[in-house]
């Protein structure tokens, strides 16, 4: 089966291009938040398993409460109920999409991927649940992604002009400001923070220490990770301002927030800024504007009947 576009152009809806968001992706955002929320335990799941794929030892005792046990067979099929179904429809999705990408002689470059990167992150669409997931793995989703929206695509016409109207009223998104990967400790009082920046000068890792002394749940519980910060980002000016003043893998001085506690700030990674012109952002455009015409239900399980898919929860 052969995917072609049909769509009746008088009855798209019609949004004037100032009102249009920049679109980031809604289903490469499912998917990450899909997998951020599932990766953790699929990698203990992973572990448990051995290196040597022996299943003999699934009578193991993983815990016990008051003397009963609970074995890894238990652990591992309680996992693979909760979370088994959707780790395994991401890896046959991730399948799928190569083997459209080699069918519709569809090509990914880095290049994209990065500027779809730049402008997730710009873009605010980078939330708390993305940052688990590592540089590589969310440059394979993304790479993933926009095979499926060339696919769909990839019949669909675009004026010119449209497109340079669009590029026209939605410059400042293709601004990129300067981003930085930061991980945060913060702590109450400034008593705190210099006990943590002297123990930071000491050699103790800033990602152990932030998950020991943070009072801020919830990057504390990633190693102090706040994700991809810019300037536009939802946080502490301070701590924007912070992150500005330093060179990667640098630390910084304990600094106050507004909320009256402190916090010091390491970069794990700059990138730098970038103005993308038209013709960079040209492709970007256009499938922007055509996945505008096309169902907001797609997904690339509509593609596993032409690829022969079976697994094994049944029927699609």
């Amino acid at each position: 089966m052969k995917y072609s576009q049909r769509m009746n152009q008088n009855n798209m809806q019609k949004v004037p291009l100032s009102k249009r968001r920049l679109k980031t992706k809604p289903v490469l955002t499912l998917l990450a938040i899909l997998f951020a929320g599932n990766i953790f335990w699929f990698v203990l799941w992973l572990f448990a398993l051995g290196d040597d794929g022996d299943n003999g030892d699934n009578e193991t005792v993983v815990a016990s409460v008051s003397g009963e046990k609970i074995t890894r067979q238990q652990w591992m099929a309680e996992m693979e109920r909760y979370y088994g179904k959707e780790t395994l429809q991401r890896m046959v999705n991730d399948k799928v999409m190569k083997k459209a990408a080699k069918e519709y002689n569809i090509d990914v470059t880095d290049e994209e991927i990065d500027l779809e990167l730049s402008l997730m992150i710009s873009s605010s669409e980078m939330d708390s649940s993305m940052r688990q997931l590592g540089e590589d793995e969310l440059k394979k989703q993304i790479r993933s992604q926009l095979i499926l929206e060339k696919v769909l695509t990839k019949d669909v016409i675009i004026d010119e002009e449209e497109m340079e109207n669009y590029y026209k009223e939605n410059a400042s998104l293709y601004n990129i400001p300067a981003t930085y990967r930061a991980k945060l400790i913060v702590v109450n009082t400034k008593d705190d923070a210099e006990k943590v920046l002297k123990e930071l000068d000491e050699g103790s890792n800033f990602s152990v220490l932030a998950r020991e002394r943070s009072v801020e749940q919830v990057s504390a519980s990633l190693g102090g990770d706040i994700g991809y910060i810019t300037k536009n980002s939802n946080v502490d000016p301070a701590i924007v301002k912070a992150l500005q003043q330093l060179e990667k893998s640098e630390i910084s001085e304990p600094v106050l927030l507004r909320d009256g506690r402190y916090g010091i700030v390491q970069v794990d990674e700059k990138i730098e800024g970038k103005s993308f012109k038209y013709k960079e952002v040209k492709e970007h455009i256009k499938r922007v504007l055509a996945m505008e015409q096309l169902p907001s239900t797609i997904s690339t399980e509509m593609f596993w009947k032409e690829f022969n898919v079976t697994w094994f929860y049944g029927e699609e």
